[in-house]
C-alpha cells in the first residue's frame, strides 16, 4: 500500500498556487455549517464549497475583496462525527461559534433508516437533540440568515423557527413535513424560498442554487455567476422540483373507482370529459364528482389533467415524438395547451423538459 506523507514540507508548494481560502479578511460575514451524527456529506459539502472557497478571480471583480468566514460547527467541538458512508471527520468548533455566526446553514437533518419516523404514512427524518435546536434559536435571535438545504428545513421547523413562513424541503418529504408542521406553508413545486431572514432549498442538489442566490444577494450576479462557472453548475436554473419528481402511478386498490381510472389511463388520446367518466360509473355528474373527490381527495377533471400531464411527460422522455403528436397522444389536443399544462405542472417548457430528462435507448 502506497504511504503518503503526514504533512507537507514548509515551502513545498508555490504561494502563487495556492486557493485564496488561505488568505482570510478580518470582519467578513460568519457563516456557520452545523454538522451532525451521519449526515449526507453532500449536502454539507455544497455549503464548503460555495462559502467556503476564496475564489482569485472572484475577489478580483470587487472593490472591497471579501468573501466568508466559514466555521463547521458540531454539538461536540473536537469530536470525530460519523458521516453516513463510513468515514468520519474531526469538528473542531462548536455550538458557540454557531450561535454568533452571521449566516447559519443546515444541510439537511439525520436520514437513518434505525431513526426514521413515520407521519401520517410518510417517512421524516430523525432530528437533533434539544441543544442543537436551542442553539439555533439563539442564533435566530441574534439576527443570524438561518437556511436550510434539503431536509434541514425539519430542524428549522422543529426549532419553531419557520412558524407563520413559507418554506420547502425534499418533495419527498413533503407530506411529511405538512403534517408536522401545519404552521408553516409549504411550497412544494420550487428549488428554494427566500423569506429574508429564513431561506430554504428543496432536495439535495438545490442545495446549490440557493447558495448561489444568497452569493447573488450578498455580492452581486457577476459574483454569483463566477462562482457557477468555476464548480460548473448554471447560475440559474429554470422550473422547480416538481419536474424531478416521479410520475404519479394509477392506484390499483383501495378506491372504488380503481377499474375506471385504469380505463381512462388506457384511453387518455380521447376526448374524455367529467360527463363520460360519470356515465361509466352510472352515476350523475354531481354524485360522481363527489365521491370521486372522497375517493381521490382530487376533482374528476384534476385528476384526468394529472395524468394527461403525466402521459406527456412520459413520452417527451421516451419517445421523438413531435410536440404536436404527444399532445395529442396525451389527450391535450394543442401544443399550446401542452405547454401551458407542462408549465403549470412542473415549470419548464415540453422542449426544456425533454433536454433533460430524455431517455437514452
Amino acid at each position: 500500500m502506497r504511504k503518503y506523507p503526514a504533512t507537507l514540507e514548509a515551502g513545498s508548494l508555490d504561494p502563487d498556487l495556492v486557493e485564496a481560502a488561505d488568505r482570510p479578511v478580518v470582519g467578513e460575514p460568519s457563516v456557520a455549517v452545523l454538522f451532525v451524527d451521519h449526515m449526507n456529506p453532500f449536502e454539507f459539502s455544497i455549503a464548503c464549497e460555495i462559502f467556503g472557497i476564496r475564489r482569485g478571480e472572484v475577489l478580483a471583480t470587487m472593490a472591497e475583496p471579501r468573501w466568508y468566514e466559514l466555521r463547521v460547527c458540531a454539538a461536540w467541538p473536537g469530536a470525530t462525527v460519523p458521516t453516513r458512508f463510513g468515514f468520519s471527520l474531526t469538528i473542531d468548533r462548536g455550538l458557540e461559534d454557531l450561535v454568533t455566526a452571521d449566516t447559519v446553514i443546515v444541510p439537511m437533518a439525520v436520514r437513518a433508516s434505525d431513526a426514521e419516523q413515520m407521519v401520517c404514512g410518510w417517512r421524516m427524518p430523525a432530528l437533533p437533540g434539544d441543544d442543537v435546536l436551542a442553539a439555533l434559536r439563539q442564533a435566530a435571535a441574534n439576527g443570524a440568515r438561518m437556511v436550510s438545504f434539503c431536509s434541514g428545513a425539519f430542524v428549522l421547523a422543529e426549532a419553531g423557527l419557520l412558524d407563520g413562513r413559507r418554506a420547502t424541503t425534499h418533495w419527498m418529504y413533503t407530506e411529511a413535513f405538512r403534517a408536522r408542521y401545519p404552521k408553516v406553508e409549504v411550497v412544494p413545486d420550487v428549488l428554494y424560498v427566500d423569506e429574508g431572514d429564513v431561506l430554504t432549498s428543496a432536495g439535495s442538489a438545490s442545495g446549490l442554487d440557493l447558495s448561489l442566490h444568497i452569493v447573488r444577494t450578498d455580492y452581486g450576479a457577476d459574483a454569483a455567476d463566477l462562482v457557477a462557472r468555476r464548480t460548473v453548475v448554471p447560475p440559474h436554473r429554470d422550473g422547480g422540483q416538481a419536474q424531478y419528481t416521479t410520475v404519479p402511478e394509477v392506484p390499483t386498490g383501495g378506491t372504488p373507482f380503481g377499474e375506471l381510472l385504469h380505463w381512462i389511463v388506457e384511453n387518455l388520446h380521447e376526448p374524455l370529459e367529467v360527463a363520460d367518466m360519470a356515465e361509466r360509473s352510472a352515476m350523475s355528474e354531481r354524485t360522481f364528482a363527489r365521491r370521486f373527490s372522497d375517493a381521490t381527495g382530487t376533482t374528476p377533471h384534476q385528476w384526468l389533467t394529472t395524468q394527461r400531464v403525466a402521459r406527456a411527460r412520459q413520452l417527451l422522455e421516451t419517445t421523438e415524438l413531435t410536440i404536436d403528436a404527444i399532445a395529442t397522444r396525451s389527450g391535450l389536443g394543442t401544443a399550446a395547451n401542452l405547454r401551458t399544462r407542462l408549465r403549470e405542472a412542473v415549470g419548464v417548457s415540453p422542449t426544456g423538459y425533454r433536454r433533460r430528462f430524455r431517455r437514452s435507448a
